[in-house]
């Protein structure tokens, strides 16, 4: 099974006598819009995610088709995308959720903080890893100058 990903515009609806057929109901698109997306022209409530049936025309403008489903980008990445084990809990991380990187490394939003002292970290601030530990720039030093690991930045 093939993945397509593709951005679903917004267009008028043509004037009568070139009224499009609708994909879903098979209904012609007498509204005042209408959505293109797989070659094909759909009303705007008819175009909906195969497991939550929300509109793809408001969700976003992207839709995914995989096994001959039309999803919303969550329910494509909960049915088809990896998951992966949180590197300070170890808890499994769900494919849609957002996560942090450090190298090779995945967390949580709720776990990327400093695994001694607990302190979470905004956007902009240093933060080191080391012996596969996050640590910000206070345990870190500390850790230094106490000899608790050889000099090296990560």
């Amino acid at each position: 099974a093939t993945l397509i990903k593709e951005r679903v515009p917004m267009l008028s609806v043509q004037p009568k006598g070139k009224q499009k057929g609708c994909a879903g109901c098979n209904r012609k698109i007498k509204d005042r819009y209408l959505l293109k997306a797989l070659d094909k022209y759909w009303h705007e409530d008819c175009l909906k995610c195969a497991c939550c049936d929300c509109r793809l025309g408001e969700v976003g403008s992207t839709l995914y088709t995989k096994a001959n489903l039309i999803l919303c980008r969550r329910d494509y990445l909960r049915l088809f995308g990896t998951t992966g084990n949180c590197a300070a809990c170890s808890k499994l991380i769900p494919a849609f959720e957002m996560v942090m990187r450090a190298r090779d490394n995945v967390y949580h939003l709720d776990c990327f903080a400093c695994q001694l002292c607990n302190q979470r970290f905004c956007v902009g601030d240093k933060f080191f890893l080391k012996n596969n530990m996050i640590l910000c720039q206070m345990d870190y030093e500390e850790g230094q100058l106490n000899g608790s690991f050889e000099t090296q930045v990560q």
